[in-house]
């Protein structure tokens, strides 16, 4: 098992790390994360098959980080305070420590963990995907992630299209395929287009929280691509402005 602590108090990070360690010596504790910042872009590269979280960090709260990345990995809440259980329910929490906690605690939440995944209540990490199958004629073809400057749904159809300005009808929709692709590369703008940050060729401000994007290859049928207004600021979180 991989996990990610979030937690800016370095003793209490610390402990935390020991008690899974001793729990299950073969726990990868891949990083410690401090703010909220730092945990936006470590989620831009990176997975974990669990994440405990505090929920008071040093820039803020930590569900300002769900609003600017997608976290699909089940999250372990910790806080001294007992008034965010909903909220944290909210946001990917499948239990909720109140500090101090203990070593019994920690397991606990871990065997509900690996339980709820038993049962499918919760779902196992889902990493990128980095290739797709497209058809043409008869014929298969593999696309590769990085060769994809955007998805276009137009009417009832979903393209992919690639940064040498070929097509391909994909039998996904938008919905279902943006959780599948790379937060660090993709993002989705708006309810029509998801974009490879590579097939950014220019962007303009049109109003206060209104983008323009010109995408290369350009779309034949939408030359204003435009980043919808509640997408905006995750927009520029992503972009890294």
């Amino acid at each position: 098992m991989t996990v990610l602590i979030i937690e800016d108090e370095e003793l209490a990070a610390q402990e935390l790390k020991s008690m899974l360690l001793e729990f299950d010596p073969g726990i990868e504790v891949l990083a410690i994360l401090e703010t909220v910042a730092g945990a936006v872009q470590w989620f831009k590269q990176h997975r974990a098959d669990l994440i405990f979280m505090d929920i008071h960090l040093g820039d803020g709260e930590s569900f300002q980080i769900f609003q600017q990345v997608q976290i699909q990995s089940p999250v372990v809440f910790t806080t001294a305070y007992d008034q965010y259980t909903l909220k944290a329910f909210k946001h990917q929490g499948v239990d909720y420590l109140l500090k101090p906690f203990d070593q019994e605690d920690v397991v606990q939440a871990i065997k509900k963990v690996q339980g709820l995944q038993q049962q499918g209540s919760v779902p196992a990490v889902v990493y990128p995907r980095t290739r797709f199958m497209v058809k043409m004629g008869t014929r298969l073809k593999a696309v590769q992630a990085h060769e994809i400057a955007y998805f276009m749904a137009d009417d009832k159809y979903l393209f992919l299209v690639t940064r040498d300005q070929q097509s391909y009808i994909i039998e996904e929709t938008i919905t279902s395929l943006e959780p599948q692709l790379s937060t660090a590369d993709f993002f989705r703008i708006n309810r029509k287009f998801i974009i490879h940050i590579d097939s950014i060729k220019e962007m303009y401000k049109v109003s206060r929280n209104r983008v323009r994007v010109v995408l290369d290859p350009e779309p034949e049928h939408n030359p204003q691509v435009l980043v919808t207004e509640e997408r905006a600021e995750a927009f520029k979180a992503w972009l890294n402005l």
